[in-house]
């Protein structure tokens, strides 16, 4: 009963267009002042306690380096590198764009981002080779995702606040605990190249069919040309992950570093930013982590009313009173934050149902790596598919083509990831190879 109230309330309030992080505030609040005892002063000190987590600091680090990164020349030179390497096959300019998002993605963790740095310079060069428009959106908008799989990865992060502290009991009766963002980073690496890979089939495959152009092969000479130029930004890759798995700073630490990092290539180095602008570049990634923090917060609160009124574990119990088998649980689970990706952005998902299902996963024995990746991989796909995919909006305002045509264009790509989240989500040992392998879980 209690969870209908709630669910029903925060639906209701949703459909009235408020916001997202106000609709969840109302709710809880609404909820424990008219429904529970719990005084006020717990609630207002759950609002800080609940961001007051080391982890979160990753964020705003991760969104800073990302807008160093947009606006610094970086993605233009990954571009550069990308296409030296692979513009001879069929489809050049296209694979090039899936291999430079996969680049940018393991420097930015964003994939708005990735769309905006990538999109904005291969695709009119797409467009002046002699590619249709359409073929050049689908491929960014859709490789753009990579920019939450391929870590560093923001939602990554998100998940893991929202998952942290909790330790479920699984089927054998030993504790487990949830997973770390550093878990999180280098498991995301393997599912990341495969998706890369996936997509960049899919380009190859539509280019050859339809005889698309490709560009002269370069000589290696050009090819060194281009990585000498690119080196600063791909460096970045080698610092974040070979310092979190070294253990020379944690996830949190490393986000710092790659800000500061991204200032010094962006300002000094490639020097395509000047000392003016970074006050614009400071106040978007402010606005941005305002936002994103405002969320969490709310979630936060969220996730302590559910877990007051017991309902993610009494949703546990039934599901295995019920005989659900773990495949079925994860079919059920993928059904559900595919349609929540209809209706709502990555963070707010993820920050919303992670505290919920978590437990029933963990009471079926699906590893929270395996369950957190598959989680990532729906969320990638709820972006590049209406009514809210942001990759489709911001690849709108790239390409000038409306979301309707925008979203036809991106459908053989789209059926790509699909096939690609039943594979992530029936072999966990894709998700989990890397972290057994290096001894982290």
């Amino acid at each position: 009963m209690n969870a209908t109230l709630i669910f029903g309330g925060l639906i209701a309030l949703m459909l009235t267009g408020m916001p997202i992080s106000i609709a969840l505030g109302l709710t809880v609040l609404t909820f424990l002042f008219t429904m529970t005892a719990v005084p006020i002063d717990t609630v207002a000190l759950k609002l800080f306690t609940g961001i007051e987590k080391f982890e979160i600091m990753a964020i705003p680090f991760f969104i800073l380096a990302g807008n160093f990164l947009t606006h610094g020349g970086v993605a233009r030179r990954m571009i550069a590198f990308a296409t030296s390497m692979v513009g001879h096959w069929h489809g050049g300019l296209g694979l090039g764009g899936v291999f430079a998002c996969a680049l940018f993605a393991a420097v930015s963790g964003s994939s708005p981002a990735t769309v905006v740095a990538i999109g904005s310079v291969i695709l009119p060069a797409m467009v002046a080779q002699g590619f249709p428009t359409r073929f050049g959106a689908g491929v960014i908008t859709t490789s753009g995702a990579l920019g939450i799989l391929i870590p560093p990865s923001i939602v990554m992060v998100m998940y893991c606040v929202a998952t942290s502290g909790m330790m479920v009991e699984g089927p054998d009766g030993t504790i487990v605990d949830a997973a770390s963002v550093g878990e999180m980073f280098i498991a995301g690496v393997i599912p990341g190249i495969m998706l890369a890979g996936a997509l960049a089939l899919t380009t190859w495959y539509r280019a050859w069919k339809n005889d698309y152009p490709r560009l002269p092969k370069a000589s290696w000479r050009e090819r060194w040309q281009a990585f000498r130029q690119a080196i600063w930004g791909l460096l970045l890759i080698v610092i974040v992950m070979g310092g979190i798995y070294t253990g020379t700073f944690t996830p949190t630490e490393a986000a710092a570093m790659s800000a500061v990092y991204a200032f010094v290539i962006a300002v000094f180095v490639y020097k395509d930013m000047g000392l003016r602008d970074v006050p614009r570049v400071l106040l978007a990634s402010a606005n941005m982590s305002a936002m994103l923090l405002y969320i969490i917060t709310n979630a936060v609160l969220f996730s302590f009313l559910l877990t007051h009124e017991n309902i993610p574990q009494a949703l546990g119990q039934w599901m295995v009173d019920s005989g659900l088998t773990w495949w079925m649980f994860l079919i059920a689970v993928n059904i559900i934050l595919l349609m929540a990706g209809n209706f709502m952005e990555p963070s707010s998902i993820v920050l919303i149902m992670a505290p919920i299902l978590f437990p029933v996963a963990v009471r079926l024995g699906i590893d929270p790596v395996h369950f957190g990746i598959m989680i990532i991989v729906n969320m990638e796909v709820g972006m590049c598919h209406p009514p809210v995919g942001l990759n489709l909006y911001v690849a709108s305002g790239i390409t000038k083509m409306g979301i309707t045509e925008l979203t036809i264009a991106v459908w053989p790509w789209l059926l790509t990831m699909l096939a690609f989240l039943v594979l992530v989500t029936y072999v966990p040992q894709i998700s989990l190879f890397l972290p057994h392998l290096l001894g982290m879980r």
